[in-house]
């Protein structure tokens, strides 16, 4: 019973922390990124979304190791999230540019 509310409790921190990211990385590509040309170029959201999945994979594979729920998945899933979230963020720069 209770480790069914602690697996409960990590997935739902694990999905407000990748909520919580995509909503930042996409309004940091928005406001601050906006006249980056890095930033805009449609390799972009693969370079993001890998180098954070190599950031993270020591993080929650190493020191959050302890929590079963907390692992490579959990790093790959921040991946994807920060990658769709750059490409989100350069979609509404377009859009607000009006090209």
């Amino acid at each position: 019973m209770i480790e069914t509310l602690i697996g409960m409790l990590v997935l739902g921190g694990t999905g407000a922390g990748l909520y919580a990211s995509y909503v930042k990385t996409r309004a940091f590509v928005r406001e601050k990124l906006r006249f980056v040309d890095a930033a805009q170029r449609p390799s972009a959201p693969w370079v993001a979304g890998i180098a954070v999945t190599l950031l993270g994979l020591p993080l929650f594979g190493g020191l959050l190791g302890f929590l079963p729920a907390v692992g490579g998945a959990t790093a790959l899933a921040l991946g994807f999230t920060v990658g769709a979230a750059v490409r989100s963020g350069q979609k509404q720069v377009k859009l607000l540019s009006g090209s």
